[in-house]
């Protein structure tokens, strides 16, 4: 399974999964109750990683087995909603897990990049980074959540289905919109509903970030990244992040940059080392970004905390 293949439109996609081509060149709601009876898969997609150009948000229940995706796997045993982003890698199933997919429950809206990209959701998608979570950091819906995404995604469908009119791009955006919003909110709810984990996923970060620093790594490593922490704890830095949010008010490089000015000031008011040996030790390739961090936190400069202290 070396090689990865590309799907990159809506049109392979349905050709892939053996479903009839789309109504609509850039976004398809693919309703498992309406799967074909026929339904073929060409024996040459399976056992495939695959890596798609485009936005999927998926939902199933009543599967038994695992989808991989990238680096775990997680099963939908549970009403849950996986988002994947363009570029990310998944597993194809094997020719006799296909069988059981066929018999799963849910669906799944897949959305071009081409059709947001000229509008105000095309420039803050990124702003939902759920679309570069882990597998396994999947929201987890209510009764009552599940079927209120559902009539959103439902009337997305009604619209592109219908015939296309002036209107059709700027109400299908909309709705795709409220939907997004809607799971950011649902992300939320799980996030404050999973206190005590949260709290000890806080705890191990704040851990693993005070040892990188006292057991010297910066000096060899450099600066810690956020996906540095996400593999340490072995979770997208994205939801890691976002999680740091919701329980502290700072994501990880918020964190990351504190810690490295609580270590400068502590550096500069017990030792002799210039500014120079100061910033490469905490890991700063230049001196003038360390100082401009250092500025930016306190208000002053290393060398003028050092002299009022």
């Amino acid at each position: 399974m070396n090689d990865i293949f590309q799907i990159k439109n809506i049109s392979q996609l349905h050709q892939i999964i053996g479903w009839p081509p789309p109504s609509h060149p850039l976004i398809s709601f693919l309703d498992d109750t309406k799967r074909p009876q026929d339904l073929v898969i060409e024996e040459k997609y399976f056992n495939f990683r695959y890596v798609s150009e485009m936005y999927t948000i998926m939902y199933k229940y009543g599967i038994t087995g695992a989808i991989g995706y990238g680096r775990n796997s997680y099963d939908f045993q549970e009403g849950t909603l996986i988002f994947m982003g363009p570029g990310q890698v998944f597993e194809a199933p094997s020719k006799e897990h296909v069988e059981e997919l066929k018999n799963s429950k849910g669906w799944s809206l897949v959305f071009h990049p081409d059709l947001i990209r000229k509008s105000p959701l095309g420039e803050n998608i990124d702003n939902y980074s759920f679309f570069s979570y882990e597998v396994n950091e999947a929201l987890h819906l209510s009764e009552k959540e599940q079927k209120f995404i559902l009539e959103v995604v439902l009337q997305i469908h009604e619209e592109y289905s219908q015939n296309i009119d002036k209107h059709s791009q700027r109400l299908i955006i909309s709705n795709l919109e409220l939907l997004l919003n809607y799971c950011t909110r649902f992300y939320d709810r799980q996030f404050y509903t999973r206190t005590n984990f949260n709290k000890d996923i806080v705890s191990r970060f704040e851990t693993t970030l005070r040892e990188y620093f006292n057991e010297n790594k910066s000096v060899n490593l450099g600066i810690p990244s956020s996906s540095y922490f996400g593999k340490e704890m072995n979770m997208s830095s994205n939801y890691l992040s976002d999680l740091l949010k919701k329980e502290t008010g700072k994501g990880i490089k918020e964190h990351i940059n504190d810690m490295i000015v609580d270590k400068a000031k502590t550096i500069l008011l017990n030792s002799t080392l210039s500014i120079s040996e100061i910033a490469f030790d905490l890991g700063f390739e230049y001196p003038q970004s360390f100082t401009r961090l250092f500025k930016n936190k306190t208000g002053v400069s290393p060398v003028e905390y050092r002299k009022l202290n």
